[in-house]
């Protein structure tokens, strides 16, 4: 059996089945499946774990519910006391921190080029 048979997945002229070339091609399935869809998705739970253990008194966030707010205080609990407007402050979990759009607004301005 050639690789082309292999790939096309056809029978052996002989008349064979062959299941080595269909155990080939489920590998393949399963190793472009994990390349394309597990490991992306596991980097990004590690960063947003990473960006969530790292954030400190000071640090300008938004929450996934878009609310604008300092970070006041850092509980051992797991939770954080955020300041919204001077004088107004709001429990919320860690996990309610939304990293992209926090990265957004982090961001430093870009110059405009004349």
């Amino acid at each position: 059996m050639n690789a082309m048979q292999i790939f096309l997945m056809t029978p052996d002229p002989s008349g064979k089945s062959s299941s080595t070339g269909t155990l080939i091609m489920m590998g393949l399935m399963i190793l472009v499946f994990w390349m394309f869809m597990i490991r992306p998705q596991a980097k990004k739970a590690k960063q947003q774990k990473q960006f969530i253990n790292d954030l400190q008194k000071g640090d300008k966030i938004v929450t996934i519910a878009g609310i604008h707010a300092t970070i006041n205080k850092v509980n051992e609990d797991g939770t954080l006391l955020i300041e919204t407007a001077p004088g107004s402050y709001i429990k919320i979990e860690r996990a309610a921190i939304s990293m992209e759009w926090t990265s957004n607004i982090n961001k430093p301005v870009a110059e405009v080029k004349k």
